[in-house]
């Protein structure tokens, strides 16, 4: 699986359809997930599926750029973690997917069936192949650098909900066998307020480059810290490159509290994608993103209501990179100097 950062062929993304989640925030959730998009479409094309005719036309209405929208049956609007997840072969550069059972985040949400096979039909309609797996496994729950590391959560990837009849060590075995992985780096909890995906990994870490993580830390009054500090002991003992990011913004949607975490960002090879909430926050997470990218372009866009909902940019869109020639930039094995990417 390449890193996040290596080049991209397009975007995928779904257009948000489960009432029963935004309630009376659904209008302002399709804004914010148009404003994603369109902010991805000025660097590189974007598919957006949308479940029904209508939907379609509200999403093409909605979109600019180098967007198309497809219609096939979804449940939800979270394709980082129901879509495919696309490595590509060391040897050749042959792109590939994996889909990973999904059991919408342990069962919380009904139904979730035509989620769960959304990746084999969004492959078979961008003619890609595909392979099943029956580890449970979300998108939003682990990470990679592209020279063999992952980082997780135990808190998500050992929970009950997920593959109780699986050891860690078969679950190791799954990752390394599907993602061509070396070492799994496990933290121990996400955020306390991630109330629905347990502690998926992509609220509190992001890599910036080979074994450099950018990882969530909080002040000692807030709920999180002991599970922020562990987290930080855990990755530094495994030889991670660990940057402290303390920023961590609460906002009032719908009169509820939601943690809208910055680090929810999306990376392209030209640009990082950074979920703002209109606080005074904002420019300090932009200026120090920037840092962790030097190489990218960083735009903000509003994702407060994307948080209410569970999420952020990275939540809700899902990467297919470019393949490649053998061992080239996009290939696991690059390294990332100066800025940019040399085999």
């Amino acid at each position: 699986m390449p890193p996040e950062w290596a080049p991209h062929e397009r975007t995928l993304m779904a257009w948000p359809c489960r009432r029963e989640l935004w309630g009376p925030q659904l209008t302002a959730a399709k804004e914010q997930y148009a404003g994603v998009a369109n902010a991805v479409a000025a660097y590189e094309p974007v598919t957006m599926v949308a479940a029904d005719a209508a939907d379609a036309a509200e999403a093409r209405r909605a979109l600019t750029g180098a967007t198309d929208v497809i219609e096939l049956a979804v449940d939800d609007s979270w394709l980082r973690d129901s879509g495919p997840i696309f490595t590509l072969d060391d040897a050749t550069g042959k792109r590939s997917a994996v889909q990973f059972a999904f059991n919408a985040w342990g069962e919380k949400f009904a139904p979730y069936d035509a989620d769960a096979t959304i990746a084999t039909r969004l492959c078979a309609h961008l003619g890609e192949p595909v392979e099943p797996c029956p580890l449970v496994l979300e998108g939003g729950s682990i990470g990679v650098d592209g020279v063999g590391t992952l980082v997780t959560t135990e808190q998500c990837l050992l929970h009950a909900s997920r593959n109780p009849e699986l050891s860690r060590d078969e679950i190791e075995a799954e990752l390394r066998g599907r993602l061509g992985v070396r070492e799994i780096v496990w933290l121990g909890c996400g955020l306390r307020e991630d109330r629905d995906t347990d502690g998926h990994v992509d609220l509190i870490a992001a890599f910036t480059g080979p074994r450099e993580l950018l990882l969530q830390s909080v002040s000692e009054e807030d709920p999180n810290h002991d599970a922020m500090a562990e987290n930080r002991a855990r990755a530094e003992a495994a030889g991670l490159a660990v940057t402290s990011f303390p920023l961590l913004p609460r906002v009032v949607v719908a009169s509820i509290e939601v943690v809208a975490s910055y680090l929810n960002f999306y990376v392209g090879a030209d640009f990082v994608v950074v979920p703002t909430a209109g606080v005074g926050e904002d420019a300090e997470a932009l200026e120090r993103i920037a840092t962790a990218y030097p190489a990218q372009e960083v735009r903000g866009v509003r994702g407060e209501v994307i948080a209410y909902g569970g999420g952020g940019p990275h939540c809700i869109t899902q990467q297919m990179p470019e393949a490649g020639s053998p061992r080239d930039g996009g290939i696991a094995g690059a390294g990332r100097l100066g800025g940019l990417w040399a085999a």
